[in-house]
């Protein structure tokens, strides 16, 4: 019985035939300096049928850590008998790149932009570019992100875990939360999703800035999710991966007053309820040794930390996930996963 070949992939009219391997460069716009913007997109299609997966990083242009995890990704070598096709696109928005922005040019959000339009407004153009030539050749896809700047996460996936398939890629993925998170309008995940497009989204880090073991962490999880797709081989692990733990909640605590945050916690760290998460304190009238308390309202634990010590009254400080299951399970799990990813010996 002959086997199957996988199908021929055609990325902005660029054909990439099975087995190749193409870096198509897809032109955006012309900028006013007559410079032209580019959306480089990375194909390596295999030589069997399989699922399409896409990679995507900086569709907020300060967000690093994923580029870098896309560079990696690309330097493996086990790709040669991968079946299906991998489409890797390390910038989305290069002119936030540019100008070290979340933003584009116009100052919206990109991902809160789709599907865009294609006679639109260059955050527009782009959105509409990435979703016909990406995400609607595809069956699946991990959209990488940091937090904003001075704010750092810890590594966690977030998709619809409703979902029965989705739920079980982000579980093989490694990280210890996932995050059962609702679609926001106008972002890639929803457009994605109402196109059949089953997508993950992974969160480690902070803004300009590389993370290693985020970056360690989304090359492996991504390795992880191949494999359960049967793209690549399976592998034997000498250690289980961390078992996740699902946070059907979240919330951002918030300053009490304005002044100097000291906090008392830090990311991966288990909280109960009523214990002192940090204090605020006047820096410009230290005599006085007026401190405001912020305390934990439930148990939990934190995956987001402003990491700026000066704040005003209201900003987002500690994001706290809150959990159904026992804290001490999920506290052990949190040991296992720094255990595991906190050595340089992590393959994927």
């Amino acid at each position: 019985m002959a086997t199957s070949k996988q199908k021929t992939v055609e990325i902005g009219g660029t054909l990439i035939k099975p087995g190749e391997k193409r870096l198509v460069e897809l032109l955006v716009a012309n900028l006013y300096t007559n410079t032209a913007m580019h959306l480089p997109v990375h194909v390596i299609n295999g030589r069997l049928p399989g699922p399409t997966l896409f990679i995507s990083a900086a569709i907020h242009g300060d967000e690093l850590n994923g580029v870098e995890i896309i560079r990696r990704l690309l330097t493996q070598r086990r790709f040669d008998g991968m079946k299906g096709c991998l489409i890797c696109v390390p910038v989305i928005n290069g002119f936030g790149m540019l100008q070290h922005s979340r933003y584009s040019p116009d100052g919206r959000d990109l991902n809160r932009s789709f599907p865009g339009s294609e006679r639109g407004s260059l955050t527009a153009r782009l959105c509409h570019i990435f979703l016909e030539q990406v995400v609607k050749k595809c069956d699946f896809g991990i959209d990488l992100h940091t937090g904003a700047q001075h704010r750092s996460n810890l590594p966690q996936v977030r998709g619809n875990l409703d979902d029965q398939e989705t739920a079980r890629l982000a579980s093989v993925f490694g990280v210890p939360v996932l995050l059962n998170a609702n679609e926001r309008d106008g972002s890639l995940r929803q457009v994605a999703i109402e196109h059949n497009v089953k997508v993950l989204l992974y969160e480690a880090g902070e803004a300009l800035r590389y993370d290693e073991v985020s970056i360690k962490v989304g090359v492996a999880g991504i390795l992880n999710v191949m494999r359960a797709l049967g793209m690549i081989a399976a592998m034997r692990r000498k250690k289980p991966l961390p078992e996740p733990y699902i946070a059907r909640s979240s919330r951002w605590l918030r300053a009490p007053a304005s002044g100097s945050f000291q906090a008392r916690v830090q990311l991966g760290d288990r909280v109960k309820k009523g214990e002192l998460i940090g204090t605020v304190s006047d820096p410009t009238n230290i005599f006085s040794g007026i401190n405001t308390r912020l305390v934990c309202p439930f148990d939990g634990i934190v995956i987001g930390q402003s990491r700026i010590p000066l704040v005003n009254e209201g900003d987002a400080l500690v994001h706290l996930a809150r959990f159904e299951e026992n804290m001490a399970d999920i506290e052990a799990e949190l040991d296992l996963f720094h255990e595991t990813y906190g050595n340089d010996d992590i393959r994927g």
